[in-house]
């Protein structure tokens, strides 16, 4: 395989071209949910090279991760740079050797990330390998582990997380289309079923990882070492416990300004969903880990000016600067599908095709599960693929009998458990970065290497899961 932005290059070039060859033969399809009619657009047409032109550079300043990559390493960077993630790893897992404990730690704290949206990509896979390589396991695996427990089981937790209510908006739009239809879909009409899944995802990730991951990959030899352990000094527990106490009044600060009667944090009708405080989830925790490791490197001597905090904050950079090669390929490519509609026309075709189909509801349902999950290869967005699949398959199951609280279940599992293996998927370029700063030969086809026997493993896993709640008919939520 090349090189992680050639490779985006390339698949770049294979959109130019198949948008070409469809727009040749007229490929269009109708949005269920408006009846429009949508074309496939040539990006060789003399329109397709002018609208390329025009946004080559909107393309890349406007990739949605790259802001949020930014933003998020400069905290990271202060914070690693003070010493206190260094320190706290110290503290925490000392000299023991606890490798089941670590690998399961990474494994739930990747569950519970979809709290915060996509940051889990972001902040948990470099903690991750530096808790693999301090316990003498493979860092890479560390990242590997971290990576599919967000990507496979970003439908997966305990707490509601920010996608829940904008699929049960869309899950009750789209059966509203039935006139007969008199029920409700709520953002928690799912809680149990996806509450209970977090345990069998998590189980499936850590019989994968022992079984298959860690012996494949091995002790890990690069130039990237960790220190010998030493206790820690009177200083730097003096500045823990400095750094902490800030972090909680930074913490208790934001959940006043969200939760208190002041409430600045909240959206503008008192909720949470389109709330000041979900939109910057991300820059709140930068500035969290950034304010707590400066409070750390002033107490603990290694700070004493302001340009020390300038070096923590520009020392990431350094790591990105092969993130924006890749992400720029990789934006053009994301770009150019989105205009050529090939996504969306695909997509919509395979689940005309399957809606023709006319199997008993259970078997449907897996059908459903295995659609989306290939579809999932090509549009990673669930909120994307929901919004025009709802329409289809949401009134399909309410006439064979099916609820949509359970259609939309099925299809969480199918969009959740190949996210590990699409290229397509926004955040790839970082997850090659992270791993590219451990061994520069990895490429996507190394990552496909480590991380198929997830999703498959996952997606059977997770549909048997589904099929045994099915039949006992259990609610999938409040």
């Amino acid at each position: 395989m090349p090189h992680p932005a050639t490779m985006f290059m390339l698949l770049t070039m294979a959109v130019v071209f198949l948008s070409w060859i469809f727009d040749i033969y007229g490929l269009k399809v109708t949005l269920p949910q408006t009846g429009e009619d949508i074309r496939v657009q040539s990006l060789l047409s003399p329109e397709g090279i002018r609208w390329w032109l025009r946004n080559a550079i909107k393309n890349f300043t406007g990739f949605a991760p790259l802001g949020m990559v930014i933003v998020a390493m400069f905290g990271l960077g202060v914070a690693q740079h003070s010493g206190f993630i260094d320190v706290c790893i110290r503290i925490g897992v000392g000299n023991r050797q606890e490798k089941k404990k670590i690998i399961l730690l990474v494994i739930i704290l990747g569950l519970l990330s979809n709290v915060i949206g996509d940051g889990g990509y972001i902040i948990l896979l470099p903690i991750a390998a530096m808790l693999f390589q301090w316990v003498g396991l493979n860092p890479l695996a560390g990242i590997v582990t971290a990576y599919v427990s967000v990507a496979c089981g970003y439908s997966a937790n305990v707490i509601l997380s920010t996608v829940d209510p904008l699929l049960a908006h869309t899950t009750q739009e789209a059966a509203l289309t039935l006139p007969s239809y008199q029920g409700n879909t709520e953002p928690l009409c799912n809680y149990f079923f996806m509450s209970a899944s977090t345990v069998v995802v998590a189980a499936v990730i850590y019989w994968v990882t022992m079984r298959y991951l860690l012996p494949t990959m091995g002790k890990y030899e690069g130039d990237i070492k960790v220190e010998a352990y030493r206790p820690l000094s009177r200083k730097e527990r003096r500045a823990l416990v400095i750094s902490i106490i800030v972090a909680c009044a930074y913490v208790a600060l934001i959940l006043w300004l969200t939760f208190s009667s002041y409430g600045i944090l909240r959206g503008v009708n008192g909720g949470l969903m389109h709330s000041p405080f979900i939109a910057g989830i991300l820059f709140l925790l930068s500035l969290g880990a950034g304010i707590t490791g400066m409070a750390y490197g002033f107490s603990s001597g290694r700070y004493r000016t302001d340009n020390d905090v300038i070096e923590g904050l520009a020392q990431p950079m350094k790591l990105l600067g092969v993130y924006f090669v890749i992400a720029f390929f990789a934006a053009q490519m994301f770009a150019c599908f989105e205009y050529s509609h090939l996504d969306k026309c695909l997509a919509i075709m395979g689940a005309e095709l399957l809606s023709s189909f006319e199997p008993s509801p259970l078997m449907a349902l897996v059908l459903f599960i295995l659609f989306t999950a290939t579809i999932d290869l090509i549009i990673v967005s669930a909120t994307a693929k929901w919004s025009f699949m709802a329409f289809i398959f949401v009134p399909m199951f309410i006439q064979m009998g099916v609820s949509p609280d359970v259609t939309q279940c099925a299809f969480r599992i199918g969009d959740s458990a190949s996210n590990a293996i699409t290229p397509f998927l926004f955040y790839m370029p970082l997850v090659l970065t992270y791993m590219r700063q451990y061994d520069r030969q990895l490429t996507y086809a190394s990552l496909l290497k480590y991380t198929w026997r997830y999703s498959l493993s996952i997606l059977a896993a997770w549909t048997l899961f589904f099929v045994v709640w099915y039949l006992l008919k259990l609610p999938m939520g409040m």
